[in-house]
């Protein structure tokens, strides 16, 4: 993610072959507590006054530099408790996560369909795991698998007999895109229950992280089928990268009809209470979402049953805008799908939830060719965003390159809608994200997604004529798609920015042709000749208008032309603008109340504190360069003494598009960004929030496009 492969050398310590490293040193231990902290509180402090007072605001600092100075005095008093020592720990870990950046921060490019390195240039191997929030820090876990290694090396093959772990590898991350390796938290030689190590397990995956603010503990749940039995395995840690030690097996969830897990994720709600959320273990018919036990996280409580139907694995959980969404994958195996989705429908995440649906744009590339992995939630200074984690178990099923693809979801209308990029740029700060530069904007362009051989490729529309995936792509990859007896297929693109764009595709066999089609009826040529082996076609220079756009693939002839890699990538350096930022005290903002500067926090000179009336709106006047879907951030106070949320319509260009619930903030001056999207034409447009009740809207502050 942060770098492409390259031929950096490895650290022995941790993604060495095993061919190149002795069994001990993959088995060695990791990073030790120091005997002098046993409660890992010495090291906690010493980290975070690392952090610089000038890079974060002045009302984020005082808190946390008083919480440090606590726990500073706790770490070096020779009679504080454990319970002292984890109150300390949680009140600085605390006061860090509260940290505010002074600045606005800076988009980093996330680019998938390549293997991810560490900011060392070192391979990341991390599967089927999650990246949670401590402090001020991300951290990811996942599982090294030896399989990973031998794919990486030659990804022209399945490994399915390579499933033994590794190790469970840390890395740590400030920005989600440039990630540093920790620690291996647990490997081969970590004891586990019954005299077992880790090398016992049969198999070991599908793994989350929670902190216990009791015991100051971080507490790691695994998947995990040892001695002959399948449980959830529960390590514990003093620090998020200290080596993790056996703390339980549970071998059955109560509620849960078989032992052990489908499929698992670790989900930690706004409140800071831990669930797992995993389906039961044969069939997978049925999910479940389970509270960790409050006093120690070692025990996984009664599961509340939430769906039931077909079976689904790669369970996972995300919330957005006040619900929660419970997303799966179908039971393939390794392998890709769409993805399902079951949202709450009673405001709890043990509470109820609607049917099943498939998640909007997982439907072209089966999920940018993944399986549901986790989600990570962003709350931003301008909105908050929740990034989609695919696991691409490609050394088990052979479907791409790289193990990890991560793109963004955001909310259209009443549902989350998922965006299939090759690249993005994401601003960890502001929450934002943008299309990067050298996306490829047709979906499923190596032919991966689909898992069979098949006579209609995922997201290409038949236009007669045979047509099918074969074996064999380019650069020994598993498919290509085939075109015979004039045979073609085609792609609509759903929007591309106006620009100039690259066309290009790897080709063998007969000749054929490639057709782009803008926006506007215009229409450029790519030629493919005949050739008996692979060759790469471009065609430059391609003027395309914002809007939709078609990819036409067809045989010239009777002959089969066969092509891989298809691309379509804009050329001119173009990408979409980061946006604008509208106040809603500045003309020609409209604001029907009152603006009022009583509540601190706003920025610019006031905010819209509205009539409580309903439709008592506030509007705003905003510019876009093109026409397409933006997001939109709307920065609000709710400081309501009911606990009401303040709902509204959503109002664009005079048309109701949805509804926005500006739920409570905790404060009139505490701010909160509520995201959404709309589609907004070129040039000038309004946006109203029309409350729907007799209390109004909350504060609003500002509007903020992207």
């Amino acid at each position: 993610m942060p770098q492409s492969m390259t031929a950096a050398a490895q650290p022995v310590a941790e993604t060495a072959p095993a061919a190149a490293v002795a069994p001990a040193a993959l088995d060695a231990p990791g990073v030790e507590d120091a005997a002098d902290d046993p409660h890992g509180l010495k090291k906690t402090v010493a980290d975070y006054r690392t952090r610089i007072p000038t890079k974060y605001t002045t009302d984020s600092w005082k808190p946390f530099a008083k919480a440090l100075t606590t726990a500073d005095d706790v770490a070096k008093s020779p009679s504080a408790s454990t319970a002292e020592a984890a109150a300390a720990k949680t009140a600085v870990v605390t006061a860090a996560g509260d940290l505010e950046a002074a600045d606005e921060g800076t988009f980093q490019t996330i680019t998938n369909n390549t293997f991810w390195n560490d900011t060392s240039g070192n391979p990341i191997y991390s599967q089927g795991g999650g990246v949670f929030k401590f402090g001020d820090t991300y951290y990811w876990y996942g599982v090294h698998y030896r399989g990973a290694e031998s794919y990486r090396a030659n990804p022209t093959r399945k490994y399915d007999g390579e499933v033994s772990v590794v190790s469970i590898p840390v890395y740590s991350s400030k920005d989600l895109v440039n990630w540093k390796f920790e620690n291996r938290v647990a490997t081969r030689s970590t004891a586990i229950h019954n005299g077992n190590t880790l090398a016992s397990t049969g198999w070991l995956g599908r793994l989350g992280v929670a902190y216990n603010e009791n015991t100051g503990k971080y507490v790691l749940a695994v998947q995990a089928y040892v001695g002959g039995a399948h449980g959830v395995l529960l390590l514990q840690g003093n620090t998020p990268t200290s080596n993790f030690t056996y703390g339980y097996f549970q071998g059955q969830v109560v509620n849960s009809p078989t032992t052990g897990t489908g499929d698992q994720t670790v989900f930690t709600d706004d409140d800071g209470k831990d669930y797992l959320i995993f389906s039961n273990r044969e069939g997978r018919s049925r999910g479940f979402v389970s509270k960790f036990r409050e006093s120690d996280s070692l025990r996984i409580e009664p599961g509340v049953e939430i769906r039931r139907g077909d079976g689904r694995e790669g369970n996972a959980m995300f919330k957005l805008d006040g619900k929660y969404y419970h997303a799966a994958s179908a039971l393939h195996g390794w392998n890709t799908s769409v993805n399902y989705v079951n949202e709450s429908t009673g405001g709890t995440v043990q509470g109820s939830y609607s049917g099943e649906y498939v998640l909007s744009g997982t439907e072209m590339d089966y999920s940018h060719v993944t399986q549901t992995g986790f989600f990570v939630t962003v709350r931003g200074t301008k909105q908050n965003t929740v990034i989609y984690a695919g696991d691409r178990w490609a050394d088990f099923a052979w479907n791409g390159i790289g193990y990890n693809q991560w793109v963004p979801i955001t909310k259209t209308g009443a549902r989350p809608q998922f965006h299939s990029v090759s690249q993005w740029q994401f601003n960890v700060t502001t929450g934002e994200w943008r299309v990067g530069p050298a996306n490829n904007y047709i979906l499923n362009p190596d032919i991966q997604a689909d898992r069979i051989i098949v006579s209609s490729v995922r997201g290409w529309r038949n236009l007669g004529g045979s047509v099918t995936n074969v074996n064999g792509g380019v650069n020994g990859s598993r498919f290509a798609l085939q075109m015979s007896n004039s045979g073609g297929v085609e792609q609509r693109i759903e929007s591309v920015p106006a620009g100039t764009y690259t066309l290009s595709s790897h080709a063998r066999g007969s000749a054929g042709q490639v057709v782009i089609t803008g926006a506007n009826g215009s229409q450029r040529t790519l030629s493919i000749p005949s050739s008996s082996g692979w060759a790469k076609r471009e065609l430059t220079g391609i003027a395309l208008p914002s809007g939709a756009a078609t990819v036409t693939v067809r045989a010239s002839g009777s002959g089969g032309v066969i092509v891989d890699q298809l691309s379509l990538v804009r050329t001119d350096g173009g990408t979409t603008p980061v946006g604008q930022r509208y106040e809603a005290e500045t003309a020609p903002a409209v604001c029907q109340g009152t603006i009022d500067s009583n509540h601190t926090g706003f920025t610019g000179t006031g905010f819209c504190n509205g009539t409580a009336a309903v439709g008592a709106y506030v509007q705003f006047t905003v510019n876009a360069a093109q026409a397409g879907t933006a997001t939109l951030g709307v920065r609000y106070a709710n400081g309501a003494s009911s606990g009401a949320a303040r709902p509204a319509n959503v109002v664009v260009n005079g048309t109701t598009v949805g509804t926005v619930s500006f739920e409570v903030t905790g404060g009139w001056s505490t701010w909160s960004t509520k995201s959404l999207t709309a589609a907004l034409n070129a040039g000038s447009n309004t946006v109203r929030l029309e409350p729907t009740t007799a209390d109004g809207l909350a504060n609003i502050d500002r509007l903020d496009t992207a």
